[in-house]
């Protein structure tokens, strides 16, 4: 059998934290008692109010596929968030699709826009789908590093020095996965200026642009000149707690928005009828003082766990600017991240996710997903400092 699978999906692994949880659901199943703060999913389930509107649509009869766009209802809401909260002026109607989250999202992205053998530049460390997704689209990732010592900002020379005649596109993530940076204007205005120099599209990945703790994100669309040339992914996976609900949006040009309609239809017809119910009451409104409320508790376990993780002797982390990990540097312990996370998964029932997972640049560090529960946090903390500290 193994000479029916094509070369593709034989290059692709099963992500760093994938393969963690697993092992960690794994020796749960056998009695042990692990915390696992490796998957960046929220202790929380989602706000009561964005699943009455979602079961109010199932009661109704929304159990019927949407349009492949979207509903009407979807993307009307989708609309008013983005000139809400980013500036963004969109037509519903032209500029926006309905997607399965931000990972389908970046694959339909990249299929409509990529011919086979196209270079995409990346930075590293990255969210580890990037890379599968650019290949599953017949694109070649081209990595930048994100260095610690610079802040995490590509300098015009790097990026420049990574275009070639075969550069289509450009795929970052603002706010920034895994380190927490939020992308500054100096960061955007570079990525403008290539992309405009070199007539490149940008897709600029946004999930976590609501859980921002400081300093400013601002949505590369509204650049000068850029409205034409960027797709922005949004998701609701992770700031309303809906990652079971697999629903987000593109926003693009509308040449790209109706490219990608097509490849939805034939990928997966439509979103979930009412998700897109759930979702549009969640993105209609400012968030109400409940979801609000418990964002600034998440920011508390943030400061509390990097707070423990900063007393530790072989161990360092920043407070993040935006999203809800700690990127834990190990590289003083001289021991790979890979080894770190399995040491404190075997040893201590802890599950982190290696750096290395995200890019040979995340080497020397750890990510620990610190909006588990504080009963988990704490307990988490203090299985870690047994190792690292």
């Amino acid at each position: 059998m193994l000479s029916s699978l094509s070369r593709r999906a034989q290059r692709v692994s099963s992500p760093g934290h994938a393969r963690i949880a697993e092992l960690a659901t794994s020796m749960k199943l056998d009695g042990a008692d692990v915390i696992d703060l490796s998957a960046g999913r929220p202790a929380e389930s989602t706000p009561h109010y964005i699943c009455e509107a979602a079961a109010a649509a199932l009661i109704s009869g929304g159990t019927h596929q949407t349009l492949t766009q979207g509903s009407p209802e979807f993307r009307r809401a989708c609309a008013q968030k983005l000139a809400r909260d980013n500036a963004i002026i969109a037509d519903p109607d032209r500029s926006i699709v309905a997607t399965l989250g931000g990972k389908q999202g970046l694959l339909l992205a990249l299929i409509a826009s990529l011919n086979h053998g196209d270079e995409v530049i990346i930075e590293d460390p990255c969210f580890m789908s990037y890379d599968p997704a650019i290949r599953f689209a017949g694109g070649q990732p081209i990595r930048v590093p994100l260095l610690k010592d610079n802040g995490y900002h590509w300098s015009e020379a790097a990026l420049e020095s990574a275009v070639t005649r075969h550069t289509r596109a450009i795929v970052v993530s603002s706010p920034h996965n895994p380190t927490g940076r939020v992308h500054t204007e100096e960061d955007m205005t570079l990525l403008a200026n290539v992309a405009q120099a070199h007539d490149l599209l940008v897709i600029v990945d946004e999930t976590y642009e609501q859980l921002v703790w400081n300093g400013q994100h601002r949505s590369l669309a509204n650049w000068p000149g850029m409205q034409d040339r960027t797709i922005t992914l949004m998701s609701l996976n992770k700031a309303f707690s809906m990652g079971g609900w697999r629903i987000g949006f593109n926003h693009g040009p509308e040449p790209l928005v109706k490219a990608m309609i097509n490849v939805q239809q034939h990928l997966v017809s439509s979103s979930s009828s009412f998700a897109q119910a759930g979702a549009t009451v969640a993105m209609s409104d400012l968030p109400p003082r409940e979801l609000k409320d418990l964002w600034t508790d998440w920011e508390n376990r943030i400061q509390f766990a990097v707070g423990e993780i900063n007393t530790m002797s072989c161990a360092s982390c920043e407070i993040p600017d935006a999203g809800f990990y700690a990127w834990i540097d190990i590289r003083h312990s001289g021991i790979s991240s890979k080894e770190m996370a399995h040491r404190l998964l075997q040893d201590q029932h802890v599950g982190l996710v290696p750096g290395s997972a995200f890019g040979q640049q995340g080497e020397g560090f750890l990510r620990m997903t610190c909006v588990k529960s504080w009963r988990d946090i704490r307990a988490g903390v203090k299985r870690i400092r047994k190792v690292l500290g």
